[in-house]
């Protein structure tokens, strides 16, 4: 878990798709929920639960002068696309620390996986719906 930047309950990270990630995730599979995230996700998440080092938070300015980036938009869509990393950007905190799902429904069940109507494992595109009732 610390291998993926997750210390502690609600936090997000994002990381690439790779082998080993892939196998990290699939270790943590009773513990965590992820899936695949899109550019207008990822960048709803950056403005509004992002944070530099000194807790600023993320904007256009902060991407411009810590990467190559010019935008908040440039860099989530590098982001998805896996051409960057949460270390593309100088001084950015790897770790999104986020809220409870609001709703009624909550969790939905910590115990059973996603498929079953719990929480837990791989969601698919269904994680952005997730992280908007977080944010």
């Amino acid at each position: 878990m610390a291998m993926l930047n997750l210390t502690r309950i609600n936090h997000a990270t994002i990381v690439p798709e790779s082998a080993t990630y892939s196998g990290m995730l699939q270790k943590t599979k009773d513990f965590v929920t992820w899936g695949e995230v899109d550019a207008d996700s990822i960048e709803n998440l950056l403005k509004e639960r992002g944070r530099m080092v000194g807790d600023n938070p993320v904007n256009d300015a902060a991407i411009k002068s810590g990467s190559e980036f010019k935008t908040v938009k440039s860099f989530a869509k590098a982001l998805a696309s896996g051409d960057a990393s949460m270390k593309s950007v100088e001084g950015l905190k790897p770790v999104l620390r986020l809220h409870p799902p609001r709703g009624a429904k909550g969790w939905g069940g910590i115990k059973r996986a996603y498929t079953v109507g719990g929480a837990l494992g791989f969601r698919g595109e269904a994680i952005g719906a997730l992280a908007e009732r977080m944010i």
